[in-house]
């Protein structure tokens, strides 16, 4: 199986995956008008302002939406079935689109209280945002 592919830090995007190498997650917030920006960006999606700064925010929320892929979405995540494809709603507003690990199929609910997992990639070149449920210990 060929190795599963590893997201690139651009330079603007670069805070956010040094701060999961940090076991943080940080979002841009708009010094303008004060909204929280995810994806990351050079320009406030609200007040197209470029002055966005980068805050550590706690990383917990509530699942917006998911779904279960029976079939890998790539051939690289054929060990991973069913993947748990989630959007997560943080607490600051934002949506980050990722997968849930640690929860049982049938406990999957939508608004179910989620806290980020860190998980190092395979020879621990980078780390990726995953969730669990919140009480998952």
């Amino acid at each position: 199986m060929p190795p599963k592919p590893l997201p690139l830090a651009t330079p603007t995007s670069r805070p956010f995956w040094e701060g999961l190498r940090q076991g943080e997650v940080r979002l841009q917030r708009c010094e303008a008008c004060s909204a929280w920006v995810f994806y990351p960006r050079t320009n406030c999606p609200a007040c197209l302002s470029p002055k966005l700064a980068w805050q550590t925010v706690a990383g917990t929320g509530r699942l917006h939406a998911f779904t279960l892929a029976r079939v890998p979405t790539a051939p690289f995540f054929a060990d991973e079935l069913p993947q748990k494809l989630a959007l997560v709603e943080l607490d600051e507003g934002v949506r980050i689109p990722s997968t849930l690990v640690g929860i049982e199929e049938e406990a999957i609910e939508i608004g179910m209280r989620l806290v980020p997992v860190f998980e190092k990639t395979e020879g621990g070149e980078g780390v990726l945002l995953r969730f669990t449920k919140a009480d998952a210990g």
